[in-house]
């Protein structure tokens, strides 16, 4: 029998023991239009468990060389199906061709690296499910007028809909991490042209947010390189919503004609 996996603090980990916990995770994916599920991170298994009883076709990709022959010891029907290596790095498009959900009990420390490369890779990743740090689920969820809302928020809810599902005490872990986590379920949109560029829009968000505490004018100059009245000019950046963004974005891209 292989033994069982030490959480190690230099990968972040904090291993889920609650399985009622896992189970509504697991359960929160919706499988519309998709049956193949990419698990980031899945540790012992846990997770794990419950996926494979849904009807759906499971790949998981884990970082810990401890892990790898435990997953392959206790779940060996996901033998051609585990990947050892790290998310951040891994050539999505090149072994997925068909659209797929992710999901995970996400390391705190690069969950919002998976979330933007999930949003990299938008055109192949339908739906985003998982366990984040509260704060940082909070973030991607929270709507204009939040003090939480910021760049993260903006970029993820232009692509996908976000739903906070509900919170998990500390106590559910192994180690108990110093914070509670948050899970979230993100689902792609059906229209995902934003109807401006793309890349503009990015910039115009994050630097918007690099004076959040500053108007948009004071914020957008270095960019403009104009001077042009729009309405948001004069608001912050948490009082606009992506919409908002969008149309900020085509008066700027009519400034660089």
């Amino acid at each position: 029998m292989t033994k069982r996996v030490r959480p190690k603090k230099f990968l972040g980990q904090h291993f889920l023991k609650d399985l009622s916990v896992a189970k509504r995770i697991a359960d929160s994916l919706s499988l519309n239009g998709y049956k193949r599920v990419l698990e980031v991170g899945p540790g012992m298994g846990v997770l794990t468990k419950f996926l494979l009883e849904r009807p759906l076709d499971l790949t998981v990709i884990e970082l810990d060389r401890e892990s790898v022959p435990y997953l392959r010891n206790h779940f060996p029907e996901l033998e051609e199906n585990i990947i050892e290596g790290d998310f951040l790095r891994f050539p999505v498009d090149q072994v997925f061709k068909e659209q797929f959900a992710l999901i995970g009990n996400y390391p705190y420390n690069i969950s919002s690296q998976i979330l933007f490369k999930a949003l990299e890779h938008r055109d192949l990743i339908v739906e985003v499910g998982g366990m984040f740090q509260r704060e940082v689920a909070q973030r991607v969820a929270s709507k204009p007028g939040s003090k939480v809302y910021g760049v993260i928020s903006v970029l993820i809810q232009a692509y996908y809909d976000v739903e906070y599902l509900f919170t998990v005490d500390e106590g559910a872990f192994n180690p108990p991490p110093k914070v509670k986590s948050g899970v979230i379920l993100l689902r792609r949109k059906e229209n995902q042209n934003l109807g401006c560029d793309e890349k503009l829009f990015k910039r115009v968000v994050k630097m918007s947010f690099n004076q959040r505490r500053k108007t948009i004018r004071n914020s957008l100059k270095a960019l403009t390189g104009k001077e042009f009245e729009n309405e948001f000019l004069k608001q912050r950046p948490e009082q606009l919503s992506v919409d908002d963004f969008v149309k900020l974005t085509r008066e700027i891209e009519k400034l660089q004609l």
